[in-house]
């Protein structure tokens, strides 16, 4: 959810950039009837919680709309982001059983509508449910060229115990491995990135520390999988959308992988 609420706060700022605005995110628990149900297949009737984002920026189109859930599809100009932030708040909302809906008008503003049903955990005698999250100590570079996405990665990470050096510039990202390869015990990158793919910058960074572990993370996995990524001699390999207890669990086990060194040949 924290993704969901960084990428759409992070395009209500750049509808915004130009002029300024005032953005409003609202929360409120409300019943989903059978009928607005049947119209936004997976919601089913219920109680749900509607979070709301709305920009007064230079609104949507009525073509662009129509697409802007659609992977890799951006107005964005070449290097601020490959259209992905939008499709990944989709798949997060749907896999949840909930929807999203959009509403735009031209330089009036746009508004996102989020629905997510209810769910009541399972508690402990005293009340409080326990989650156990996959904390863990070390230092990762975390590459996502999709800066809320780069920020919500950073804050999981950060939750759980480690410290994260985040760039949203993959060629930005190589530069710095490069002045200090030893300050880093994980690289995480994502694969499709303007500049230098993830595999890309994956190459590189093992050119330069061969025993350095490396995660891939995709939200569009036609140009590559986890078993062509296990092949490349990646550690692991992740897909988009990322949770909390995937992400840690994760970067838990790679951690705790015996290293590589060459010359322990």
């Amino acid at each position: 959810m924290h993704q969901v609420l960084m990428n759409l706060c992070a395009n209500a700022e750049h509808a915004m950039r130009q002029h300024g605005g005032l953005l409003e995110v609202r929360l409120e628990a409300v019943r989903v009837d059978a009928v607005f149900a049947s119209h936004h297949p997976p919601l089913r009737s219920g109680p749900h919680v509607r979070l709301i984002v709305r920009d007064t920026g230079h609104g949507i189109p009525p073509e662009v709309r129509a697409r802007i859930f659609d992977p890799f599809f951006t107005t964005k100009a070449v290097g601020e982001g490959t259209g992905m932030g939008l499709a990944v708040v989709h798949g997060i909302i749907t896999n949840h059983d909930g929807a999203i809906l959009v509403e735009s008008q031209p330089m009036q503003g746009t508004t996102f509508t989020v629905y997510l049903p209810q769910w009541m955990d399972a508690t402990t005698e005293g009340g409080q449910a326990i989650v156990e999250l996959p904390a863990g100590r070390g230092r990762i570079l975390f590459v996502d060229d999709e800066a809320a996405l780069t920020r919500a990665g950073q804050a999981i990470l950060s939750r759980l115990g480690y410290t994260v050096t985040a760039h949203t510039n993959s060629r930005e990202a190589l530069a710095c491995f490069r002045s200090a390869p030893e300050a880093f015990d994980l690289v995480i990158t994502d694969q499709t990135m303007p500049h230098m793919t993830g595999e890309a910058l994956s190459q590189a960074v093992r050119q330069i520390r061969p025993d350095i572990p490396i995660i891939l993370c995709t939200g569009f996995s036609h140009v590559i999988t986890k078993e062509t990524a296990l092949s490349m001699g990646l550690n692991a390999f992740l897909q988009k959308p990322l949770t909390m207890h995937d992400l840690g669990e994760t970067v838990q086990r790679v951690l705790d992988q015996p290293v590589y060194r060459p010359a322990d040949r």
